[in-house]
């Protein structure tokens, strides 16, 4: 198994880093020599890197959108692989697993339970003061009660 490493070609002087546009090729898809992979966004230029070699594409390191440096590994490309026959992926990671995202928010108990009953059946309702504060305009905190 021969695994080519496609790494962010080398940018200009000006230019540090760049960002990753988008993924012309998705994981399996089968890939010619200097066929174009992904687009590479710079403040000044849009640049799109070429396959290295022939083969399929085993796995994407940096996805759609991250930021990345020149030599910074991004992909890599299997020259021994049938096309469609992708490595399996690796599990979910943690927050993104069913119960963990996805609007799942656990049950707490911020006070001891207690039935709803009025105010008199505990007796009155205690005084608490309102306290106002503000910040005046040499920025010296001022609070009234």
């Amino acid at each position: 198994m021969s695994i080519i490493e496609v790494q962010v070609p080398q940018l200009s002087e000006s230019v540090a880093e760049g960002t990753l546009a988008t993924w012309k090729k998705k994981i399996g898809d089968s890939i010619a020599r200097d066929e174009i992979l992904i687009d590479i966004e710079t403040d000044k230029v849009v640049l799109e890197v070429p396959s290295p070699g022939a083969g399929v594409l085993v796995e994407i390191i940096k996805g759609d959108g991250e930021t990345v440096v020149s030599g910074e590994l991004i992909a890599r490309i299997d020259t021994e692989a049938k096309a469609g026959a992708a490595a399996p992926a690796a599990a979910a990671p943690l927050e993104m697993q069913w119960g963990y995202g996805y609007g799942y928010r656990r049950r707490r108990f911020y006070r001891p339970y207690r039935p709803y009953r009025p105010y008199g059946f505990y007796g009155p309702r205690p005084f608490r003061p309102v306290r106002r504060c503000w910040i005046n305009q040499w920025g010296e905190r001022v609070c009234r009660f």
